[in-house]
């Protein structure tokens, strides 16, 4: 037994072939039925015709015999039957005693009522034993005389067969060449999902850099490898940045773990008096304060990312939380030099609101810890917020030495901290939760020249005006 090759059965299984056997069925079945209708509306056609044309042959000779007679009606028959094609005629008398024919072989009892119908004759010259099929009508003269005229009707099923025939070879062509054109379209498609699947092995076993074909066709595959090209775009800057978090809370905590470790041993060592042993346990109290800090910014970072506080999202008022971080940090900007004002239209937003002012105290905290100008003098921060169509624009800007602009794509990066930043308490994560809560949000961050100083831009989808709170 023959069996079936192996990428041909691949190819009868994919959804593609099975859309295109389906299809072409259902156009067989369609095609099937419009010649079927042809066949049949031709062939009533035809019968239509050849039963108009019997009926005016039966009047045209019933009013030969009106004008003149048997014989004359005799003659018009003999005339008839003499031309190429002609039809069938039969009189007869009524002892049914043939006058004048050109047919033999009649059914018996075909003359005994009028009508039309069909019947099987053989010509007079035919010896042959073929019977042919003909439309007749059989009408009574005066003085019991009968007439049949009919027609062949073979004539019929060749016209029919005309058209039936180049129909079906029609089909037939568009069946198989449908076939192959399937053939050619699904291997085409398995040809991409076989690409697509390959390199999506490739992803799964570690290359992450990996992506889908496009040919630029801009068809339904190319947008779906677009799509995902993306996505694992994203996917692969998540990974990175996961390994670079990994690497970096392994490289930046081992320095505060090891000094706490130090201290508790050192006190363990050379503490003799109560006083030692409470600031040693408040010395380590201290740095366990800023680890947890730290680990709840990155905890933070992590949820805002993965998008889990969606659901807590309200109308928050953006002015609102202006006023009180200003105020919070007033006292403490004070102290530091620095002047600290609020600028702050009624703008609303649809987020969280810790979130949201956990950002902006970020963003405050690290204005007073950079705002202060070089030159010593006392310093101005400033927070602006305002509308501007959608969106809600809110400002923080200093006077300070601002950053770098080769450096502001990476200070939203976690643990990242410029070397003018080292020597200061921070842990490098403030501003990327600052990122983190703005994509969460559907805004975006942006960084720029204060002259001089730092203006950070936080822009976020604004609600409209009559939601304001």
């Amino acid at each position: 037994m023959r069996v079936i090759p192996r990428g041909v059965t691949r190819l009868m299984r994919t959804t593609a072939f099975k859309l295109l056997a389906v299809y072409l069925l259902v156009f067989a079945v369609f095609s099937l039925s419009m010649i079927a209708y042809v066949a049949w509306h031709t062939r009533q056609l035809i019968e239509a015709q050849v039963a108009e044309n019997v009926s005016g042959e039966v009047r045209f000779l019933a009013e030969q015999y009106r004008l003149g007679g048997i014989q004359r009606l005799v003659f018009a028959i003999d005339r008839r039957t003499r031309r190429p094609g002609s039809s069938i005629y039969l009189l007869t008398n009524f002892n049914g005693d043939v006058l004048a024919s050109n047919v033999s072989d009649l059914p018996l009892g075909l003359l005994d009522a009028a009508g039309t119908r069909f019947t099987f004759y053989r010509r007079s010259e035919e010896t042959g034993a073929k019977e042919n099929l003909a439309f007749v009508e059989v009408f009574m003269l005066p003085g019991g005389y009968r007439l049949l005229v009919g027609r062949d009707v073979e004539e019929r099923d060749t016209v029919r067969q005309m058209v039936v025939r180049p129909a079906q070879g029609a089909l037939l062509m568009i069946l198989i060449l449908g076939l192959i054109g399937g053939f050619f379209v699904t291997r085409r498609v398995l040809k991409r999902i076989d690409s697509m699947t390959a390199t999506s092995e490739e992803i799964m076993a570690g290359n992450l850099s990996g992506r889908l074909t496009v040919d630029g066709t801009d068809d339904e595959f190319d947008r779906l490898a677009h799509s995902l090209n993306a996505m694992l775009e994203r996917i692969e800057a998540l990974m990175v940045g996961l390994k670079e978090v990994s690497d970096n809370i392994a490289h930046d905590l081992k320095t505060p773990l090891t000094r706490l470790r130090n201290r508790a041993e050192e006190a363990l060592r050379h503490a003799s008096s109560e006083a030692q042993y409470r600031a040693a346990l408040e010395t380590t109290i201290e740095e366990s304060d800023s680890l947890i800090r730290t680990f709840n910014a990155l905890l933070m970072i992590a949820r805002a990312e993965a998008g889990q506080a969606r659901d807590n999202m309200v109308s928050v008022d953006l002015s609102a939380i202006a006023q009180n971080v200003a105020e919070l940090y007033e006292p403490l900007a004070d102290d530091q030099g620095l002047d600290l004002t609020v600028e702050a239209e009624p703008v609303s937003v649809h987020g969280v609101r810790e979130l949201l002012a956990q950002v902006l105290a970020n963003l405050v905290d690290n204005a007073i810890k950079y705002g202060r100008p070089a030159d010593g003098s006392r310093g101005h921060i400033r927070i602006r917020l305002r509308r501007e169509g959608s969106e809600a624009v809110l400002e923080v800007s200093d006077g300070g030495e601002g950053i770098a602009e080769k450096d502001r794509e990476r200070v939203v990066e976690r643990f990242v901290r410029l070397d003018a930043s080292r020597s200061r308490p921070g842990s490098g994560l403030g501003l990327s939760l600052v990122a983190a809560v703005a994509r969460l949000h559907g805004g975006s961050l942006a960084f720029s020249d204060a002259a001089p100083g730092l203006r950070v831009t936080l822009r976020l989808p604004a609600l409209a005006a009559e939601g304001l709170a």
